[in-house]
């Protein structure tokens, strides 16, 4: 069991210690991926698929992967890069 005077001495000398300060930077920029929906909407609609993923590239396109019905009723998962 721990003693009543250290515990006492602990509580002492952390009391007198502020937080330390953060410092955040004032002019923060965000770059944000840009927006794939326009263009996953653009190729569901030209292949009649149904949609998977839309991820944006960092060289400005968007890749999109659809299912479309294939032959024998097996659906074929198609990837199509498109501009953004």
């Amino acid at each position: 069991m721990s003693s009543p005077v250290i515990i006492a001495a602990l509580a002492a000398g952390l009391a007198g210690f502020a937080p330390p300060e953060v410092s955040r930077p004032t002019d923060l920029v965000v770059r944000v991926a840009g927006d794939c929906s326009a263009a996953a909407q653009q190729v569901v609609s030209e292949t009649g698929g149904e949609l998977l993923s839309a991820q944006p590239t960092s060289d400005g396109q968007c890749v999109i992967t659809v299912l479309v019905p294939g032959n024998g009723g097996r659906p074929k998962k198609v990837t199509v890069r498109v501009p953004m």
